[in-house]
């Protein structure tokens, strides 16, 4: 089939976003200006670049009429952490999804564990074993059919690094200690059950 998204598709679900997948999920910690913390996954989060590093999670749309507390937090803040989500955490990943006013505390809803991060505000979630401790650098505004809302795309530079000491094997991670959530389409969600390993390759190639 072909469609243009702007005429809509025909299915009974919208394809798109189990076209681009898997994708890793964002569990993203913040906190208000006014000190209550927030917790919640994002679907579209990723690295963009290396040297320096620096991560993006982009939430869409409105929630109960206005933007996610998450977006509003960074943009009063300036800072987030970006905790892996786990296979072992989806249960609690899934519950933090939830549209919940901003005076709730996901950390408290989904019985998860605040601890200080190590240069920025918002707390770590303990039973996470990776932390990506960020500054906001740009948010990145694109359009959305619904004139009252849009797309954001926050940016943040990574400026402090956990990584639990039993995740790691001769000094690199070990995806299967890791075990990874990641985002399909849907309402569906998956891990890492294979690894494959090859080079990059270099020019000029081989024969």
């Amino acid at each position: 089939m072909f469609y243009e998204p702007a005429n809509g598709h025909g299915l009974p679900h919208d394809p798109i976003s189990a076209l681009v997948i898997p994708r890793p999920v964002g569990w993203i910690s913040t906190i208000s200006a006014e000190g209550v913390p927030n917790l919640a996954p994002f679907a579209l989060f990723n690295i963009v670049a290396y040297v320096p590093p620096h991560v993006m999670f982009a939430p869409t749309g409105t929630q109960n009429g206005r933007f996610k507390d998450s977006l509003n937090n960074v943009q009063a803040t300036g800072e987030f952490v970006a905790n892996l989500a786990t296979w072992e955490l989806k249960d609690q990943v899934w519950l933090t999804s939830i549209p919940a006013p901003p005076e709730v505390n996901e950390f408290e809803l989904a019985k998860l564990t605040p601890i200080p991060a190590k240069l920025v505000r918002p707390a770590r979630v303990k039973e996470s074993p990776v932390h990506l401790e960020c500054r906001h650098v740009q948010t990145v505004r694109l359009p959305h059919v619904d004139a009252n809302a849009a797309n954001h795309v926050v940016i943040g530079r990574v400026v402090g690094v956990h990584i639990d000491d039993r995740v790691l094997k001769d000094g690199m991670v070990d995806y299967a200690k890791l075990t990874p959530m990641a985002r399909l389409g849907y309402t569906d969600y998956t891990r890492i059950t294979e690894v494959h390993t090859k080079p990059f390759p270099k020019w000029p190639p081989k024969a």
